[in-house]
């Protein structure tokens, strides 16, 4: 294994699309989730477990809230839980009456197009692996794959094939060892649009932690630090 300076940027493009939330200022007289209901549409902790922009090669994260734009949705998916919402995660309404069309249109545009934009732009040679890193009910919601079902401490996708499953399998180890619990594979999640749309850029995988209370926030934080220079330390 070779060794990997700690103070070295790991070749990595961390993307954090569901920390956000912010109700972009247009959207807000038709919204009426609460503060509440907007931080457990999204992905509570992420913000914090993934600030690791000091050790990487590049992060890319959002202020939008996921419940107003869904970055990991096609643009032009217009489900109940899309990429405009009628619904959240949890089956409750976003809006009092549906968003006006061009509204819309602009929230795709600023937030939506902007942000793979972005990512597109960060497929430099610079970069080895590309992340969408996500945290994950400890319990699938009414609108997920796994509705009632107790999650694992953490889920790694690469969409059968985004990135090599070597890749995959070598950092599920590699979490194992710093959150002392299960690590699966493609299961609940198999990969979202996100990978799935940039991976002819650069390999990409999809990282989902639990946010259940195994570790603090600045324990997991450090345990997908310690992950990420294990697994660059053999694979890079």
């Amino acid at each position: 294994m070779t060794h990997l300076p700690s103070d070295q940027r790991l070749p990595l493009l961390l993307s954090v699309p569901h920390a956000g939330k912010a109700v972009p200022l247009p959207a807000q007289p038709y919204c009426i989730l609460t503060e509440a209901q907007i931080i457990a549409d999204g992905d509570e902790g992420a913000a914090e477990v993934y600030d690791l922009s000091p050790h990487v090669e590049a992060l890319i994260s959002t202020e939008v809230a996921r419940a107003i734009v869904d970055l990991n949705r096609a643009e032009d998916d217009r489900r109940k839980d899309g990429a405009i919402k009628t619904h959240t995660s949890w089956d409750e309404p976003v809006y009092r009456s549906p968003l006006p069309p061009d509204l819309e249109e602009m929230l795709i545009r600023y937030h939506h197009r902007s942000y793979h934009a972005r990512l597109s732009e960060m497929a430099t040679e610079a970069v080895v692996l590309a992340i969408d890193c996500h945290t994950m009910a400890a319990v699938g919601p009414p609108v997920g794959p796994d509705p009632g079902r107790k999650r694992p401490r953490a889920c790694l996708s690469n969409a059968d094939g985004t990135c090599p499953n070597e890749w995959l399998e070598g950092l599920a180890s590699c979490l194992r060892d710093r959150i002392g619990g299960p690590v699966t594979l493609n299961e609940p999640f198999a990969g979202g649009y996100i990978v799935r749309k940039h991976s002819a850029e650069m390999p990409w995988l999809q990282l989902e932690l639990s946010r259940a209370p195994f570790l603090s926030l600045q324990e997991k934080r450090l345990a997908v630090l310690g992950a990420l220079r294990s697994w660059c330390a053999e694979w890079t």
